[in-house]
């Protein structure tokens, strides 16, 4: 699983400026309402809902947010969204899978066909680039973090042996932190026992995880392929971006 680095994109997340956080808050909040709506507002019941809750903590979205967008999704009337996969290439065949949650299909969908039209891509049909990845869960955890005045560092042998044990598939140590990789429906679980163990979660989320990479060299093909995942990323639907560039920054 090198040249996949869930850690960069948390990174990339946690430093946005305000403003980009708030889009942040709102396309999760979207997620939320759409899982809540499917299995009930009871996370204890709701696994999806769980495991939004817990994307939620990790990109900073307020508890009182969260409690408000399962209040709002769980009565009557309100905004309704639906979850829409959408496949195709980007500059020289990079797969890209955009997830989206929208109340109007028919706008994103010409949105997204746009930014893959102008900037040297194709959209493509459901299933053309979706057997180029895997869906993996995906748990993040540092090698070190403060607390009060010391830093902690985190055991390598003793952690892997916790994780496989707890059910993960894949442990692999990265420059800063450990990724752990889980079969999808087993990431709450592991994720519940790792912390009940005292491990501290930076992230714990599902994934794509790209089987093959394509690498880029043409300066115009890596500048469209830069705007074509800005475009998508600011889109106010886009609520993930999934790729197999090998080169991304």
């Amino acid at each position: 699983m090198s040249g996949h680095s869930k850690w960069k994109n948390i990174m990339h997340k946690k430093e946005k400026t305000d403003a980009q956080r708030a889009k942040i808050f709102t396309k999760i909040g979207k997620e939320i309402s759409i899982a809540v709506r499917e299995g009930g507002p009871d996370p204890a019941s709701n696994g999806k809902l769980r495991d939004l809750i817990a994307k939620a903590k990790s990109n900073n979205v307020p508890n009182d947010n969260i409690e408000r967008i399962i209040k709002k999704a769980s009565g009557a009337g309100g905004e309704v969204y639906e979850e829409i996969y959408y496949e195709g290439y980007g500059p020289s065949g990079v797969a890209v899978i955009v997830e989206a949650t929208t109340d109007n299909r028919n706008r994103t969908g010409g949105d997204i066909r746009h930014f893959f039209d102008k900037y040297g891509g194709n959209l493509g049909s459901n299933g053309c680039v979706s057997y180029l990845f895997e869906d993996k869960g995906v748990i993040i955890i540092a090698k070190e973090h403060d607390e009060g005045k010391k830093t902690i560092t985190v055991n390598e042998d003793e952690l892997m042996e916790a994780a496989l044990e707890a059910g993960a598939t894949d442990f692999v140590a990265d420059d800063e932190v450990f990724e752990i990789y889980t079969e999808p429906d087993d990431l709450d679980a592991v994720r519940s026992t790792l912390e009940k163990a005292g491990y501290i979660i930076e992230s714990a989320e599902k994934d794509k995880i790209p089987n093959t990479y394509v690498t880029l060299s043409n300066e115009d093909d890596i500048k469209n392929m830069n705007l074509l995942l800005e475009h998508l990323e600011e889109h106010d639907d886009v609520s993930e971006i999934y790729h197999n560039w090998e080169n991304a920054e």
